[in-house]
Formats: C-alpha cells, structure tokens, sequence
C-alpha cells in the first residue's frame, strides 16, 4: 500500500517484501503445475511477460477421441489458471484476469494483468499449501459422512468462481450411479476410447496416470468411477463409499469460458476440501458421452450445464492414500524466453 492506501501499481517501485515480479510471476506458473487435469494430461503451457503472465493451452495433450470439443481440456486449464492466481496473491501480487483475451489467438484462454501489489494474503498462503498435497484418491472413502457445513464451504467456494455445485440427494444419487454406468459401457465398446485410455494410463514420469494411483481392482463404489481397463498397484482397501456424498458442478452457460471458468470453481472446491480433509474425485465420464450428458441435466433438473460429477468423502484414515501423480518439468510449462535475463 502507497501512503495514501491506494494499491501500488507494477510500474511504481516494487516493495522490498515482494520478490521481483517477473520471478513471482514464474514461480505462480510454476506451482499452477499442481493442478488436476483429465488424466493427469497437465494441458498449460505459461509465458511470464515484464508486466503479465499468459496462459496457453497444448492442443497435442488433448484427448481427442474423449474430448473431442476441448471442453475438459479447457476445464483443466482453468484449475491451473486458479492455482496460479492463488500463488500470486500468496506472493502479495493481485492480477486483472481477462479470459478468453484475443479471439484471433483460441489457444490463448487467460492473461493475468494489471499486477498489483495488495499485500500478503494469508488465505491463499494456506491454499497454496494445501495444492502441495492435494491428489486424488479413487480409493472407497470412509464411513464417516461429510457434514452440512463442510459440504456447503465447498458450494460456496464454486460459488465464489462463477460455477455452482448442487449436492445430490439419494434418487438423484442413483440416477448418477445409471448414467455413470452407461457411461462406461459407451467408451468400452468405442476402439478409439479404449487406445487413448491405454495411451495415458500405465505411464511412469511426466504426464499421464502411474499404476501407483490406481486401485489394483474396482473399488465398491455406488456410483462406479472409470474402468481404467488395467490393474494398479493402489490397495482398493475393504471398504465402501455408502457414506460419501455426490454432486454435479454446473453453471448457466456451455461455451469455452464457462468451461474455463468450471476449472476454476473445481480448483477452489478442492482446495478448501483439502483444507477440510476432504476427499474429492472427478467422475467425467457422464460429460464425456452425450446421452449421458443429457441425463445428468434431467438430474438437474434443467437448471444448468453439467461440467463434472463429483464424489465428496472423508478420506479412510487407516489407509495410506495414493502418492501424487508425476508432474512435468518446470521448464515444459513455462516460458521465460519474453523476460530479459530469465526469471
């Protein structure tokens, strides 16, 4: 803050507290790594400028047969897009977010502009902590179920991002649990489906899911998560997910944006779902096959557009959960090439 209280723009002195801002610009993208994304596909590419950072999506780690129009691919890349967002404010730095920026340019999604400085944010130094250990565990959660006010922490951070989450009661629950199943029975019988699936799975280092994250045999689940078509070395474990909960994260638009903007809200409800000791996985598959999309409307009653089915539950304490998924190396996701110097 100037002595006036007004924020002190980039082009003013930079405090002595902060970092350069190129280099807080780069460790941002750099921890954005940390996101989820469909398959572990880590879809982003960053170019840290002077006085902005872009966010550029990699259409050669799209999943073409599966995500044929870019909407998860997109979806991904928006979690990235929060987590950065998060460091920088870690850092003290606020950013101007312009989505979708140049239509000439549709691999551009985000640029985060305008930096200024506002001083440490203590919230997102705690998020930025919990995107260090957050994973995802296929494994059945615990008996234990998650409370009203837990739940509702992880709506409001959906909220808070644009998108909205509804929690699904038990009739909506089975509804979840048919399409899901169709789903899978759908992208069994599709080749293409089946060979990218096996592309991206059983891979050890860099992207794609090791058979240290994935169970050794299907977990009792109501609502059944994808069949991987492959054994992991992950223990299942004995349990069963009776006592999880479900939800569909959905908003009032399909567009690019939107999509872009779902990646967000999940990032956000994860991450307050980390704090909270909550476990959270993405259940795809009924966005991914277009009957079953549909379905999941009719769950929603016509409120809004599915983005992603959610299973929410308290992580079985007695059992070691998965180890963190591979990440690429920094120098594959950020470019520094714009900055004098490096970052």
């Amino acid at each position: 803050m100037g002595r006036d209280g007004k924020v002190v723009r980039m082009s003013q002195q930079t405090p002595a507290t902060h970092r350069p801002l190129t280099t807080a610009l780069a460790e941002a993208a750099a921890m954005a790594g940390h996101a989820p994304s469909v398959h572990n596909s880590q879809p982003w590419r960053w170019r840290v400028l002077p006085d902005a950072l872009e966010l550029r999506v990699v259409r050669d780690r799209q999943l073409a047969a599966t995500d044929p129009e870019g909407e998860l691919i997109t979806l991904s890349c928006g979690a990235a897009l929060h987590h950065a967002r998060l460091a920088l404010a870690a850092e003290g730095w606020a950013a101007t977010v312009q989505r979708m920026p140049d239509p000439a340019q549709p691999e551009l999604l985000a640029r985060l502009t305008d930096l200024r400085s506002t001083g440490v944010d203590p919230d997102a130094m705690r998020m930025v902590q919990c995107m260090q250990v957050r994973h995802t565990d296929r494994r059945p959660v615990s008996d234990e179920p998650v409370g009203e006010e837990q739940l509702n922490a992880i709506a409001e951070a959906t909220a808070g991002e644009g998108a909205r989450l509804e929690i699904l009661d038990r009739d909506q629950v089975l509804q979840l649990a048919a399409a899901a199943s169709h789903a899978a029975t759908v992208e069994a019988d599709d080749s293409q489906l089946r060979a990218e699936l096996d592309y991206w799975t059983g891979r050890t280092g860099g992207v794609g899911l090791s058979p240290e994250v994935l169970p050794e045999q299907p977990p009792q689940t109501t609502v059944p998560g994808r069949d991987f078509r492959r054994p992991g070395t992950l223990p299942a474990g004995p349990g069963h997910d009776q006592a999880a909960s479900y939800g569909v994260l959905y908003g009032d638009e399909d567009t690019p944006t939107s999509w872009l903007r779902a990646g967000e809200a999940l990032s956000a409800a994860w991450l307050v779902g980390t704090r909270l000791g909550i476990s959270m996985v993405p259940l795809s598959g009924v966005v991914e096959v277009p009957g079953t999309r549909q379905i999941l409307r009719q769950v929603l009653a016509g409120m809004g557009h599915p983005y992603l089915a959610l299973r929410i539950g308290v992580a079985d304490p007695d059992h070691a959960g998965p180890p963190h998924t591979s990440r690429l190396p920094r120098e594959q996701v950020v470019d520094t090439s714009a900055v004098d110097g490096g970052a």
